[in-house]
């Protein structure tokens, strides 16, 4: 459920049927993965794989602002870095957001794409000062930053705007890519691959029946299913948010965020039949506060939404890094990595295509270097107390305390023939019987009551109610067979 994906992408459905070899494998078609396809279009033997759909990862639930000012991520970076990186980072997102502004324009994509003024406003006193050093600090590298009255009903203390950003329909952006691509590149929806090989002069990639053969493999997935070489579960964690769409009368073409956590973060989006507002908070570490009917309650009051005005709800995850920047790069062996964009992945995800489809092609780019995923700095240090206690209490949680105290009398657990059993009970009486533990590394399941499904705490896999795997990191299901 997404207000993005009312439409689904037309495509040739097409679905790996033999073993292929390929010069470049791409894993994961969602922004990443489609738009490091569009750069080597021109190049032999490109192919794209993707569990599900094309753009029906994280891609499907994203606000879908292509923005620089993100809150407060330049201080951030000045805390846990320095000041140059932080006006490094600064000059790859305006140099993401000119690279799209140039798809779209020499490809004629039809996307809604639009400029809109973006806001960052304190919503507490204490952060006044905070969101005036953010804007000094875009004000030196010469942003035109102005003081301006935040155009929505919610409490604002002090907000600032910029005029140079956009919007815009993250999967109709997607379909012109496909089309564009479909030709040149070979692209296999409903492919998953779950094991990899690494060998001297290229990878093996297998799914379930089938190999592809690769010189260079793009891990382009939300959350690499991996842990070796990467070691990503101690260098990251999940940030889980909350987003309702309702219908409003008029269409305030801004964007805005806050600049504390968590985030209060609203645009609006106009299909041509009505006008939605997209309004997103409660952002949380998925180990801690995993009532989700409580927090999109409080977006709802937060935002002064009406019931009747609401249309859907869903969440979204992000994978938070130690020093907020992402992890892009070369690992090693000519495999190649993106992920963790700390919520801001619609420029992160063009940035990172850029950066690897350059780096393949041996171009030098010039910002290859500050998002290297294999970096080691103080942050990493600071932080790995926090990473280690949230995979621990979100390993451990569970186990302990399987019935949370929000759950009501349709949720059971139960042990059958030495096996971990969750149950949920649907409106109808028909018990949905699965294994409470990801296949991943093995961390119990919490049940999402909004969205009727159980949901991984540690990396955010996620499952229906029958135990179908519809998000990785993991690559199987958790049905139970009786």
């Amino acid at each position: 459920m997404s207000i993005w994906n009312k439409k689904e992408i037309k495509t040739k459905k097409q679905v790996l049927k033999y073993d292929i070899e390929v010069d470049t494998l791409i894993i994961g078609a969602g922004m990443t993965g489609m738009n490091t396809a569009y750069y080597l279009k021109d190049k032999k033997n490109v192919c794209v794989v993707d569990a599900s759909k094309i753009g029906h990862g994280v891609t499907l639930n994203t606000t879908a602002k292509i923005n620089y000012f993100q809150e407060k991520i330049y201080t951030k970076i000045m805390k846990y870095r320095d000041k140059n990186t932080a006006i490094k980072y600064l000059k790859s997102q305006r140099y993401a957001i000119n690279n799209i502004k140039k798809i779209i324009k020499t490809e004629n994509i039809d996307c809604d794409f639009k400029r809109v003024p973006s806001y960052v406003f304190a919503s507490t006193s204490n952060e006044i000062e905070n969101l005036k050093k953010e804007v000094n600090f875009l004000l030196e590298q010469k942003i035109k930053v102005k003081e301006k009255k935040l155009p929505l009903n919610i409490k604002s203390y002090a907000s600032y705007c910029v005029n140079d950003t956009y919007i815009f329909n993250p999967i109709k952006y997607l379909q012109g890519i496909y089309n564009i691509i479909k030709d040149k590149v070979s692209i296999y929806e409903n492919t998953k691959i779950v094991k990899i090989e690494k060998f001297w002069t290229h990878f093996n990639c297998y799914t379930d029946k089938y190999k592809i053969t690769a010189k260079n493999i793009v891990i382009a997935c939300h959350y690499p299913y991996f842990t070796i070489p990467f070691y990503l579960p101690v260098k990251s964690y999940i940030e889980k948010s909350y987003i309702i769409i309702s219908k409003v009368e008029k269409d305030l073409e801004f964007t805005c965020i806050n600049t504390t956590n968590p985030a209060y973060s609203c645009r609006f989006y106009n299909d041509g039949n009505n006008i939605y507002q997209i309004s997103l908070s409660e952002s949380h570490n998925t180990s801690f506060k995993q009532n989700d009917e409580y927090h999109f309650k409080r977006v709802k009051e937060i935002f002064n939404l009406k019931a009747s005005d609401i249309v859907m709800k869903y969440t979204n995850v992000d994978i938070m890094t130690p020093d907020s920047l992402p992890f892009i790069g070369k690992l090693k062996h000519n495999m190649y990595i993106a992920c963790g964009y700390n919520t801001w992945g619609m420029t992160n995800s063009i940035l990172a295509s850029r950066i690897i489809s350059d780096m393949i092609q041996n171009k030098q780019n010039k910002y290859q270097n500050i998002f290297n995923p294999t970096r080691f700095n103080l942050s990493n240090i600071k932080e790995l107390p926090y990473i280690l206690f949230s995979q621990t209490k979100s390993f451990l949680g569970p186990k302990i305390y399987k019935k949370k105290y929000w759950y009501d009398d349709n949720i059971m657990f139960i042990k059958k023939d030495g096996k971990n059993l969750a149950i949920y009970k649907d409106k109808k009486g028909i018990e949905h019987i699965v294994y409470n533990k990801c296949p991943h590394l093995g961390c119990n399941l919490i049940f999402n009551n909004v969205e009727k499904t159980w949901d991984c705490p540690c990396h955010s896999s996620r499952f229906n109610v029958d135990g179908k795997c519809i998000k990785g990191p993991s690559i199987y299901d958790i049905s139970y067979k009786k």
